[in-house]
């Protein structure tokens, strides 16, 4: 278990398919550098003094990032052998299709490879984008879901490890979102395609994610504000737009929900352009969703794991309280009715 643990931390670093993988992160450090020089007209000194600040990556929220990333590793690690796996789920909406749609399986006997590969490849994309989307916007829209996702919000400072900066439960969240996905992608489009279904891929990643970790995917989490064009933030969600979903200001709350595209945020009425020279400050502040507690201000980790769980038994408690009164309010009723026709 301790060599797949340290295998497992090791992959996060070396494997494309990766977020945080070192070639993503050289590719954002020289787009940064770039911007900063020849936008922001610092000297290359200065950028990678700022880049680099300590004030960022020594920060106790940025401590309590790295920290996180261990735990939710070993967290993982624990529970995934329960987890259904993808390829077990594929199979059995595979099957299901089978039942449903019996002759239904050769509708692109006719593309070819190429085609079909790119079809595959544009689908799941767009299935996967959208399912990370829309968990998203119900983390911060369900009270109870809310509860562990200010973790990844506590944040007042951003790395890109500031990624893996959230409650193992919102982690096992995003994990069970990932297989379904994955396996409706793969019993769907296998059914229909047979085995000519493959993704266009680069170095074991989609090639769409691939693109998209290249031109500074983890420049999102960072201090580095780097905007689109405005019709290309209608499209493509930018850093900047990122750094804004952060944001304290209550204008900035519940806005650009989207991982690579906007669009889902244009369809659902939360978008937000980038703004010029915007300067932001990460973090909480006491919303009505969920009091802040103190605790997630100085980065605790204990906080971090724990009051989310005691806000979500809180929620659910009080939750269960007010249906059982309207309940019994209800059959109180009923019963005044019956006895008042009785008479």
């Amino acid at each position: 278990m301790l060599a797949d643990y340290w295998s497992d931390i090791v992959a996060s670093f070396l494997d494309p398919k990766k977020r945080v993988f070192l070639g993503y992160l050289l590719s954002a450090f020289f787009i940064a550098v770039v911007w900063l020089m020849f936008i922001k007209k610092y000297r290359f000194s200065s950028a990678l003094g700022f880049i680099f600040s300590k004030k960022t990556w020594l920060s106790d929220s940025s401590k309590a990032d790295y920290k996180l990333f261990l735990i939710n590793k070993v967290f993982l690690l624990l529970f995934s052998p329960l987890f259904i796996s993808q390829i077990a789920l594929a199979t059995i909406i595979f099957y299901w299709l089978h039942d449903l749609i019996p002759s239904s399986s050769h509708v692109f006997e006719s593309f070819s490879n190429t085609a079909i590969a790119v079809i595959f490849t544009l689908s799941y994309f767009l299935l996967d984008d959208f399912t990370r989307f829309y968990v998203h916007r119900i983390m911060h829209r369900w009270p109870l879901l809310w509860a562990f996702h200010k973790v990844h919000h506590s944040a007042q400072t951003m790395t890109p490890m500031t990624i893996f900066r959230a409650h193992p439960i919102e982690s096992l969240i995003f994990t069970l979102r990932s297989t379904l996905t994955q396996a409706v992608a793969i019993g769907g489009f296998v059914y229909f395609m047979g085995d000519r279904a493959d993704l266009v891929v680069v170095f074991g990643a989609s090639i769409i994610v691939f693109l998209f970790n290249v031109l500074g995917s983890n420049l999102r989490h960072s201090h580095v504000s780097i905007g689109y064009w405005r019709v290309l933030e209608r499209v493509f969600i930018s850093p900047a737009q990122h750094q804004i979903h952060h944001s304290v200001e209550p204008r900035h709350w519940d806005k650009n929900y989207g991982v690579v595209l906007a669009i889902w945020d244009v369809l659902f009425n939360s978008h937000h352009y980038s703004e010029k020279n915007q300067q932001l400050e990460f973090g909480l502040v006491e919303q009505s969703k969920v009091p802040l507690q103190s605790g997630f201000k100085n980065h605790s980790l204990s906080v971090l794991l724990w009051q989310p769980v005691m806000d979500g038994v809180q929620i659910v408690t009080k939750y269960f309280s007010v249906k059982a009164s309207a309940l019994l309010k209800f059959d109180g009723e009923k019963s005044r009715q019956k006895i008042h026709k009785s008479l």
